[in-house]
């Protein structure tokens, strides 16, 4: 049975979704082993992600460079289920949902990471997910460069730029924040984290996410260095976005 966005292969307790490309050779090798960190920590190929990632970890070795998330819960409901979620159906697994996401924005050349596979193992009235997605080689998250350094005017615009990007072609984002959008050594922005993302009409979500950015910005500016987070930083922001004017009206 094949999935729109990738062979869908079913295991004992679930089901994988999977780039053939990528994920072809090693799960025939090793099945779903391979959503397992404990797997990579075997084979010394297994690095914490930074912080502020969740429960992600890097996979490294010679080709490969692939980024390992678990899902867990956030909020007062993860003293309940760290990371187990209520079953409503394959088509509503969170993993499944953001690897089509991010294989679809993939074809159309966005800013965010390839998707190599997914997995999701269910246990009766629940389930547990995985999703493996290509590692963005040389980037930090906003958060850290900030931590280490003032930014230019240019890598705020072109902070903005992405996000219009992804803006333009529907994309909203659930938790754009300073740890979400990378910053590789050329420059080049990527915006990773897709969970609960989705693809809709233009509407007032885009305002949403960009407050939503601009107090994770204000929340990591606590803890930096007095003058690090120059407050024409956010102004050079939404001039690479497109609309300035029209964004400051609206009290962002």
């Amino acid at each position: 049975m094949k999935d729109d966005s990738g062979p869908r292969i079913a295991t004992a307790s679930g089901a994988i979704l999977a780039d053939p490309t990528c994920l072809g050779a090693s799960l025939s090798a090793c099945g779903e082993a391979i959503f397992d960190p404990r797997f990579w920590a075997g084979r010394c190929e297994l690095a914490a992600a930074p912080a502020g990632r969740g429960s992600a970890w890097f996979l490294d070795s010679g080709l490969r460079h692939w980024v390992l998330r678990h899902y867990r819960r956030g909020g007062l409901i993860a003293r309940v289920s760290e990371d187990r979620y209520i079953w409503t159906g394959e088509s509503r697994v969170r993993a499944f949902a953001e690897y089509r996401l991010l294989a679809r924005l993939t074809d159309r050349g966005l800013p965010v990471p390839r998707p190599i596979g997914a997995r999701y193992q269910r246990a009766g009235l629940c389930y547990r997910c995985d999703l493996i997605t290509e590692r963005v080689e040389g980037a930090a998250a906003l958060s850290a460069e900030l931590a280490a350094r003032e930014l230019s005017e240019e890598a705020w615009r072109s902070i903005g730029a992405a996000i219009a990007q992804l803006h333009r072609a529907g994309v909203d984002h659930a938790d754009l924040n300073a740890h979400n959008i990378l910053i590789d050594r050329h420059g080049a922005v990527s915006v990773i984290d897709f969970d609960r993302g989705r693809i809709r009409g233009a509407g007032p979500w885009r305002l949403r996410n960009l407050r939503r950015l601009r107090r994770s910005l204000e929340k990591v500016a606590r803890d930096l260095p007095p003058g690090r987070l120059h407050p024409q930083a956010w102004t050079n922001l939404l001039a690479g976005y497109g609309a300035p004017a029209v964004l400051e009206s609206q009290r962002l």
